[in-house]
């Protein structure tokens, strides 16, 4: 038994083979990583068996040394592990919380194609930063020298705040904008407390705060600010705004009340747990407590609606996807959780129309089927038209993915260009956009994605960045000499 208590919620099943609500699932996860020793975590990481071809790295979008780490872990070094850790990755404890390592790192590891059960490289992961802040080896965040020139960042999601650490570890003076009244992007609102402790967010971002890095809250470029004003303001600006816009149904009834937005009932939850007054929460609106819920979708933030609305209360949970269980999006581990947790998945379904008077009532669902693969190799879903049939609902939460807002518009940028999608469109190498010196990076430029994709591209776009800026500063030096050499040879 004391061996499995270190393992991640995907291995839980192993020490507790019994369902549990919800409130018992989150006590046991909490209570399996408070006492997680140094000695368990040398024996799970000790299962590495630095095999010649480390999968887990390839498979890793910031390509962590995860064997080397793990081999640290195993002889006791666990400050070594946690600097060789960190070295790749801004928030490793966050992405030892969050990344979907079943299909990344944990995913490829070579004794899990083996059958023998991946090594928990995230549970690993989280335990060595997690220490590392409890012994004060996280240092302090100091500049290498203090270069005077100010950077600009909109938005302060993952790709932001990375940015934001290595431009200030530059020496550059960082400012960073957003229109909510706490940092942290879907960090802090998007993703729910159970999955990702909001301390841990806002101990990375006072890190940040504490080693010069400007925070502008509850500031809302277009509104505040254009983006030409900032452009004054900073010798280079990033947009990291990631991506907020529902993705909306054509379903008859949807104007009904009961229906909502995937991220207005995360967002709301979340505000909840901070102690703030949320009006839609308090009336009822936006809490799933006693109502019978019916989630669309099958990515990873349809299982944080199905995961959130069982912790509020809500007397059923069931979630409708339009494929089938081996075509689902989102994690299949977050899968399982919800089953355990009591949540019912209805596969191969989609919402026909709902029906209500002011109030949604129902859906009425319809079946659907696999047909031929689409351009992608994927089946698509077609309806079966031997399948509809009706299924109660109070609170309907729409889960079907996030696009760009109209940053050109809502920035009164019109010279930004924008792909046909809708995301920013930024040089594949530079980053740069349509703008000279605007940058942009993570969920708005590559579409919806993970954290770890986010943080890989603010590592990118600081990088970048910082090159341009250092040519552009070397460019400006070399002006005076330029010009005494034409006018001599003139």
């Amino acid at each position: 038994m004391a061996q499995n208590k270190m393992l991640s919620f995907v291995h839980l099943k192993q020490a507790y083979p019994e369902k549990r609500s919800a409130q018992e699932r989150d006590t046991d996860f909490n209570e399996i990583y408070r006492s997680f020793s140094d000695e368990q975590a040398s024996c799970q990481a000790s299962r590495c068996s630095q095999c010649g071809v480390p999968y887990c790295s390839a498979y890793c979008p910031l390509h962590n040394n995860i064997p080397d780490w793990l081999k640290m872990t195993a002889e006791g070094r666990l400050q070594d592990a946690y600097a060789l850790s960190s070295a790749t990755s801004t928030m490793p404890e966050i992405c030892g919380r969050i990344c979907p390592q079943d299909r990344l790192c944990e995913g490829n590891c070579v004794i899990e194609n083996s059958g023998h059960g991946a090594v928990t490289i995230g549970s690993v992961e989280k335990y060595i930063t997690d220490t590392a802040w409890k012994e004060g080896w996280v240092e302090p965040l100091q500049p290498i020298t203090e270069l005077g020139i100010s950077v600009g960042i909109i938005g302060s999601g993952p790709a932001g705040l990375t940015a934001a650490e290595k431009l200030r570890q530059q020496g550059y003076q960082v400012h960073v904008y957003d229109r909510h009244d706490r940092a942290g992007g879907l960090l802090t609102y998007g993703i729910p407390g159970f999955k990702l402790e909001k301390d841990i967010v806002a101990r990375r971002v006072k890190r940040l705060a504490d080693g010069g890095v400007t925070f502008h809250t509850n500031f809302h470029v277009g509104k505040d600010a254009s983006l030409e004003e900032l452009r004054e303001r900073h010798a280079a600006i990033l947009i990291a705004t990631g991506v907020y816009k529902a993705r909306g149904l054509a379903t008859p009834g949807k104007e009904l009340n009961g229906i909502v937005d995937a991220l207005d009932f995360l967002i709301s939850s979340n505000r909840k747990s901070f102690g703030d007054k949320v009006e839609a929460f308090d009336n009822g609106t936006l809490d799933a407590k006693g109502k019978k819920v019916v989630v669309i979708g099958g990515g990873d933030t349809a299982m944080d609606c199905v995961r959130t609305a069982i912790r509020q209360g809500a007397e059923s949970v069931r979630c409708l996807y339009r494929r089938d269980r081996v075509n689902m999006p989102g994690s299949a581990r977050e899968v399982k959780n919800a089953e355990d947790e009591g949540a019912e998945f209805v596969w191969l379904s989609a919402p026909e129309s709902f029906v209500g008077k002011d109030h949604v009532q129902s859906v009425k669902v319809r079946g659907m089927r696999l047909g031929a693969p689409d351009g992608s190799g994927r089946r698509s879903p077609e309806p079966d038209p031997a399948r509809l049939f009706d299924m109660d609902a109070d609170l309907v939460i729409c889960a079907l993915g996030f696009s760009p807002e109209d940053l050109p518009t809502l920035f009164n940028a019109p010279e930004l260009s924008v792909t046909p999608w809708g995301t920013v469109e930024a040089d594949p190498v530079t980053l740069q956009t349509s703008i000279e010196g605007v940058f942009a990076a993570g969920d708005i430029v590559r579409g919806a994605s993970l954290v770890v994709w986010a943080i890989r591209d603010g590592l990118v776009a600081s990088e970048q960045m910082h090159q341009w800026l250092a040519t552009r500063q070397q460019d400006k030096q070399d002006a005076p000499t330029k010009a005494k050499k034409k006018a001599v040879f003139a």
